[in-house]
């Protein structure tokens, strides 16, 4: 069965990330509400502008948050690219603004420049292949610094631009708005193994039930 992965749809490109995780051969569902996460096996937190939904965090009166913040701690795989990485992060450089507080990991806002700076470059991603990946940077963040538990998966200049943690993923681009889906893949694959897990949790339980 194909997982069901859903798009945080608050704000960003969110269907160019749906449309990514359909052509890797998973279901998606834009989520805009919290109990639209109780059927989902894993989560994007797309790009966007980070201070307005930390505002949301607020705002809102739907507990969306404190239940992404849930699912996350109890395995569901959530993938944040640019604003989404930043939205993760257990600290932002010179801000207090509101987040989930999730990943190891301490992060500059607009560490490349402002959107006119936006560019392209191939970076090397050892763990999608041989082949560069064509990162997309747009105000694009940049992961400054990493707990233990964080593995580096690419760089670029003196910063960190692909980490991951556990069932948390984050990448400083966006590899929505290009033509090569290896992360997207790649975090596909996260979602299928955690649900793999999942059942076979669920049937040794049950078997153990079973011999009591």
């Amino acid at each position: 069965m194909k997982p069901l992965i859903g798009v945080l749809a608050l704000q960003g490109d969110f269907a160019e990330h749906a449309h990514m995780l359909e052509a890797c051969g998973a279901n998606s569902i834009q989520v805009r509400h919290s109990w639209q996460l109780d059927e989902l096996d894993g989560l994007v937190i797309p790009g966007g502008e980070s201070t307005t939904i930390a505002k949301l965090t607020g705002e809102t009166t739907d507990p969306i948050f404190d239940k992404i913040t849930s699912r996350a701690r109890s395995g569901m795989p959530i993938y944040g690219t640019c604003m989404g990485s930043i939205f993760l992060a257990k600290e932002i450089e010179g801000s207090t603004q509101g987040r989930l507080s999730l990943m190891d990991i301490k992060v500059r806002r607009n560490a490349f420049g402002p959107q006119r700076f936006s560019f392209e470059s191939e970076i090397d991603i050892p763990e999608l292949g041989a082949e560069p990946f064509p990162a997309v940077f747009i105000r694009a963040p940049m992961i400054l610094s990493c707990g233990q538990s964080v593995k580096v998966m690419a760089r670029f200049g003196d910063g960190i631009v692909l980490a991951r943690q556990d069932n948390m993923l984050v990448s400083a681009f966006h590899p929505e708005i290009t033509a090569d889906n290896r992360v997207h893949r790649y975090f596909v694959s996260m979602v299928l193994d955690a649900k793999d897990r999942t059942v076979s949790n669920a049937t040794a339980s049950q078997t153990c039930s079973a011999t009591r």
